[in-house]
């Protein structure tokens, strides 16, 4: 019990507050660039979503940050592109957990260690303090996996989908 009020309270001690603090406006201009830039090498559809914590109904659950990960990739409707081919990079600032959530169509072609490898180095760098570079250099190795598996043809455009602006929550 004593764990998971110690979790409780981390996670209501950060709000959206330190979530814009970490990721400051300049930088979502940034990201929201680069993954609308990566988005004309591809059909593929990429959102970020930071959080500072899991809500409450969550914590008292027990709850992992991977579930929340999960739950927002639907929420955001990533799922919902015509090519099942949408990609959901999820940071929770609390507990400093990484999660990638893949639609089935690309999912199926790229291995649970390729995903492993993504995470990892994107927790080096936030471990450094580097959120963009941690945040860049995983759309960078998202988008060459789209680009490998859904590349757009000559006369071809993506058609954007979705917002290309990460959420902050």
């Amino acid at each position: 019990m004593l764990d998971k009020l110690r979790r409780i309270a981390r996670h209501r001690w950060l709000d959206e507050a330190d979530t814009r603090k970490a990721i400051p406006p300049a930088m979502v201009e940034r990201l929201k660039r680069r993954v609308a830039a990566s988005e004309h090498r591809h059909s593929g559809e990429i959102r970020i979503c930071v959080e500072a914590g899991l809500p409450t109904s969550y914590l008292w659950r027990g709850a992992t940050a991977r579930e929340r990960a999960v739950k927002m990739f639907g929420k955001l409707r990533v799922w919902d592109t015509e090519h099942n081919n949408g990609v959901l990079v999820y940071l929770l600032l609390a507990e400093r957990a990484i999660e990638i959530v893949a639609d089935r169509g690309l999912n199926s072609r790229v291995t649970p260690a390729e995903w492993k490898r993504i995470v990892a180095a994107m927790g080096s760098a936030f471990q450094q303090g580097r959120i963009e570079d941690g945040l860049t250099q995983a759309l960078e190795e998202v988008s060459a996996l789209l680009v490998e598996h859904f590349p757009l043809g000559a006369a071809e455009q993506n058609a954007n989908e979705l917002p290309d602006e990460p959420v902050l929550g």
